[in-house]
């Protein structure tokens, strides 16, 4: 089964800073992520998972933030542009969270695969005070919700644009619910 959404804006950002800028396009890198970005690469980029184990595979090599969110949450006055939660892209029309692990995302020639959620940290909350309690909710299980994005990795190279369409592949059943990454 496929569904479809559209690339709303895409961002990037060298230094490791909370947002990135919005850009006219972006360059996957297979395996590596977006070019340019402080997050992509082999192994992991993200400071805190460094720490822990630098040698570790990077499973968030591209986030994707969902507009819908950054609507929602506009309308409780927390005044948020794409790029703002740091995202690569900015998508409309895809429920990412409700993703399984092993979705690919098909962009013009770019395929993503989706390795888990965003986990929320106080970053979140040091940006906009509030903004992490609605970050974190809870499933109908009484799991944890994370709102903050999907993460990917870049199955193969190119161009994303805002615009581009996005088709949906759902790997094959028993589908595995997004865990944090």
């Amino acid at each position: 089964m496929t569904s479809s959404g559209v690339v709303t804006g895409v961002h990037c950002a060298r230094g490791h800073n909370f947002s990135k800028s919005t850009a006219m396009f972006i360059d996957i890198l297979a395996g590596l992520g977006v070019a340019g970005d402080a997050h992509a690469g082999k192994t992991v980029r993200h400071r805190s998972r460094v720490a822990v184990d630098p040698d570790q595979p990077n499973l968030r090599q591209v986030h994707l933030v969902a507009s819908e969110l950054l609507e929602e949450l506009n309308t409780q006055g927390f005044d948020l542009s794409p790029g703002a939660l740091g995202e690569n892209i900015t998508t409309q029309g895809i429920d990412l969270i409700e993703l399984p692990r092993g979705t690919v995302l098909v962009i013009g020639d770019v395929r993503l695969s989706v390795t888990g959620l965003r986990n929320p940290c106080v970053q979140i909350e040091n940006f906009r005070p509030g903004l992490l309690k609605q970050m974190v909710g809870k499933r109908d299980d009484g799991t944890p919700l994370l709102r903050t994005g999907i993460m990917t990795t870049a199955l193969n190279s190119g161009p994303v644009t805002a615009g581009s369409g996005i088709v949906v592949q759902l790997p094959p059943e028993p589908h595995i619910r997004l865990e944090r990454v």
